[in-house]
């Protein structure tokens, strides 16, 4: 059995591998598909490979864990011996994720499923958009306090009868314009993330888990995707808006 480590780059990966031969660097794979693949054909199916949580180091396994024993993705930010390293290079660091893989002293990161992987990243990418709204509301608010218009007289600005309200307001040129723009800015967010929550119910409602997770009393499929979209049963609230989302309306 061998211990392979992969030290990942947006253009290539330095290998290293540990045998009975002992340590040894074995040059670079390009980090493109069919250079991966080609690779991953000359593993042994007894082989494991090691490779730093980066952002194509899922992908990576998933090319690679089919032709050996087992794929292990570290953070190697919690290693020590690789964070706290004096001198940083990619040969160094791929030798050094070797020396731990074959000592079994690499603690592998929570790899997610295909759907769970794509349910995640509709999350974030969902939240990223609802947050750049928020934004373009809030500077849209802000035109309004910078020229002593008061508070709206309707609930929501941005709806019908808000929009009206702030067509017939007298403002600077420059301000109009970026009321203008905010509108059109949050009438463009407004139809992605649309799109995104058509697609995250689709989802939702094709697994099991998260029907179940909606029979509890306020469940919807966005309750159930956010918590089988983190993987955990109690998961940590990292942002705000996964904590609406469970909380409902």
């Amino acid at each position: 059995m061998r211990s392979i480590a992969l030290d990942v780059h947006g253009d290539f990966c330095e290998v290293a591998i540990k045998d009975e031969s002992g340590l040894r660097l074995a040059g670079r794979v390009k980090s493109s598909v069919s250079e991966l693949e080609l690779f991953a054909q000359s593993l042994a199916p007894d082989d494991e490979v090691a490779l730093e949580a980066t952002g194509g180091a899922l992908q990576i396994a998933r090319i690679l864990e089919g032709h050996v024993a087992r794929v292990v993705i570290a953070n190697t930010r919690k290693l020590s011996a690789i964070a706290e390293s004096k001198v940083k290079t990619d040969k160094v660091d791929a030798k050094t994720l070797c020396e731990l893989l074959a000592a079994g002293f690499l603690p592998a990161v929570w790899s997610p499923d295909e759907f769970t992987r794509a349910l995640r990243r509709r999350l974030q990418r969902r939240s990223k958009l609802v947050r750049s709204r928020t934004r373009a509301k809030n500077e849209c608010h802000a035109v309004l306090a910078r020229n002593l218009k008061g508070r709206p007289p309707m609930t929501d600005v941005f709806g019908k009868a808000g929009r009206r309200w702030l067509a017939a307001l007298e403002l600077p040129a420059d301000e109009r314009e970026t009321v203008d723009c905010c509108l059109r800015e949050v009438d463009f967010l407004d139809n992605e993330v649309g799109l995104i929550e058509r697609e995250l119910a689709r989802q939702a409602m094709s697994s099991q888990e998260i029907r179940r997770l909606m029979s509890v009393p306020r469940g919807e499929p966005r309750l159930g995707g956010c918590l089988r979209g983190c993987g955990r049963r109690d998961p940590p609230l990292q942002h705000a808006e996964e904590a609406r989302l469970l909380r409902g309306p």
